[in-house]
C-alpha cells in the first residue's frame, strides 16, 4: 500500500517516527510530507532514513513529476500525525500553500488525522467547528487522548499512540463491500420513565452500535443510526456523510423508528440494549419518600420484542442481526445464544458475556457469532468486532466467500 504520512509542527512529531517505522515493517511504501515547522522538531534526514524515500516540503521540487499532486493521486491512504490546530483549520478551509496542502487536495484516498494540541486549543469553537467539517467530509479522527501535555499541562489534546493510529488507519482502508446496501443500526440503551425524574435503564454506552454504524459507512453503506441514550463524545464517532442519525428514548420509540426504517433496509442490526420491561403506570409527579412507608412497589409490564417482530416481518433478501448480552459464559453462553437465535428468528445473533467489568462501558469486546449453520467468534476493540460482524453479514448474504 502507498501511504503518505504528513507531519506537522508539534512536539508529538517524534511519535510519528515510530508510526512510519511500523508501516515500513508491515511492508507498506511510505512517503513522508512534513511541514517546514515539523522539521524544527524532527529533521529531514530522520524522515528519509526511516521512510527510505526522499523528503521535501516544497511544491517546487521534482516538478517534472508534478510531485505536488502526484503524491495525493498515488496515495492509498493519507495519515496526518500530529495534526495541529493550524493544519486542521487549513484542511477545513481547503488551503494549499505547501506540499501537504496540495497533497491533501489532490487525493481521493481515505484521510486519517491524529490531532495534537493543548486542551484550550482543542476545545476552542473554531477547532470544534473545523473538526466537524472534516468529519462531515469523511476524514477519520483518531483521538486526541487525555493525558500529560507539554509545559506541565494535562487534559484532552495528547496525540494518540502510534499503534492506535495505525490500527484505525488500516481499518479506514477496508474495501467498499457494503456500497450497495442500506443498513439500519440501533445503538445505546433505552430508558423507561418512572416519573418526570427517574427511569429504568441499563449500562450500555452505545459504543458497539456506534462502531457498527461507522464501520458500515466506511465500507460504503448508507446507514440509518437510531440512537437511544448515548453520550455525545461516543456518538461523535458516527459523524459521517453516509450516516443519518435518528433519536429514540424508550423501547416503544425505538420500535417505531426501527420498524419504519427497516421497510427500506437491506440489513437491520439491533445492537441497542432495549429495556425488557416498563412500568405499568408512569407517575405524573415525582415519587417521594413522604408518599411511601419506606418501600416502593413498581408494577412492570413487558415491552414488545422488537427483534422477533423484525424477523417475522422481514422482506425477502433482508438480513436481521440481533445482539444478546448474557451473564453466562463458556458452553452455557453458547447454548443460551443458540436458543435465543432460534426463538427470535434472527439470521445472525451476536452474543457476548457481560458482567460488572465486562461488555458494557469498556473499549473492547468479545463475542460469539451465531447463525443457523455456523458458530464464529470475534474479539478486540469494538471497531474490530464491528468489522467481523459485517464480514459475517456479507457471508450470510452470499456476497463474500469467506467463512463465518
Amino acid at each position: 500500500m502507498f501511504v503518505v504520512v504528513a507531519v506537522t509542527g508539534g512536539i508529538a512529531a517524534y511519535k510519528t517516527v515510530h508510526l512510519v517505522r511500523d508501516l515500513i515493517r508491515a511492508g507498506h511504501e511510505v512517503h513522508v510530507v512534513p511541514t517546514a515547522d515539523a522539521l524544527r522538531f524532527v529533521g529531514l534526514p530522520t524522515w528519509e532514513a526511516i521512510s527510505r524515500n526522499p523528503v521535501t516540503t516544497s511544491v517546487h521540487d521534482d516538478v517534472s513529476r508534478v510531485r505536488h499532486v502526484a503524491l495525493g493521486q498515488q496515495a492509498d491512504l493519507v495519515i496526518v500525525a500530529p495534526a495541529t490546530a493550524n493544519t486542521i483549520a487549513k484542511m477545513a478551509a481547503g488551503i494549499a500553500d505547501d506540499l501537504l496542502g496540495t497533497t491533501l487536495l489532490a487525493t481521493t484516498a481515505p484521510v486519517v488525522i491524529a490531532p495534537a494540541m493543548h486542551t484550550e486549543m482543542w476545545r476552542h469553537p473554531a477547532t470544534v467547528a473545523n473538526i466537524a467539517t472534516l468529519r462531515a467530509r469523511g476524514v477519520v479522527i483518531v483521538g486526541p487522548a487525555d493525558g500529560p501535555l507539554t509545559g506541565g499541562d494535562s487534559g484532552p489534546g495528547r496525540m494518540s499512540e502510534p499503534t492506535d493510529i495505525l490500527r484505525v488507519a488500516l481499518e479506514a482502508r477496508r474495501p467498499a463491500d457494503l456500497a450497495d446496501l442500506h443498513v439500519v443500526v440501533t445503538a445505546g440503551g433505552t430508558r423507561e420513565p418512572l416519573d418526570p425524574v427517574r427511569y429504568l435503564g441499563n449500562r450500555s454506552s452505545g459504543r458497539q452500535g456506534v462502531a457498527l454504524a461507522a464501520a458500515a459507512a466506511a465500507r460504503g453503506a448508507r446507514v440509518t443510526l437510531i440512537a437511544a441514550h448515548i453520550e455525545s463524545d461516543v456518538l461523535a464517532a458516527a459523524t459521517h456523510p453516509r450516516i443519518s442519525l435518528q433519536r429514540a428514548g424508550t423501547a416503544a420509540e425505538l420500535q417505531s423508528a426501527t420498524t419504519d426504517a427497516a421497510q427500506a433496509a437491506d440489513v437491520v442490526v439491533m445492537a441497542a440494549a432495549v429495556s425488557d420491561y416498563r412500568v405499568a403506570e408512569v407517575s405524573e409527579s415525582k415519587l417521594s419518600k413522604e408518599s411511601t412507608d419506606g418501600t416502593l412497589t413498581l408494577t412492570l409490564v413487558e415491552n414488545a420484542d422488537i427483534l422477533a417482530a423484525l424477523a417475522t416481518e422481514r422482506r425477502p433478501g433482508q438480513t436481521i442481526v440481533g445482539f444478546a448480552a448474557e451473564t453466562a459464559s463458556g458452553d452455557e453462553l453458547l447454548e443460551r445464544g443458540r436458543r435465543k437465535r432460534a426463538r427470535k428468528g434472527a439470521d445472525l445473533l451476536v452474543v457476548n458475556h457481560v458482567g460488572w467489568e465486562h461488555g458494557f462501558e469498556t473499549a473492547d469486546n468479545a463475542v460469539l457469532l451465531l447463525t443457523e449453520a455456523a458458530v464464529g467468534d470475534a474479539a478486540g476493540s469494538k471497531r474490530e468486532v464491528a468489522e467481523a460482524v459485517w464480514d459475517a453479514v456479507l457471508s450470510l448474504r452470499g456476497e463474500d466467500s469467506s467463512p463465518l
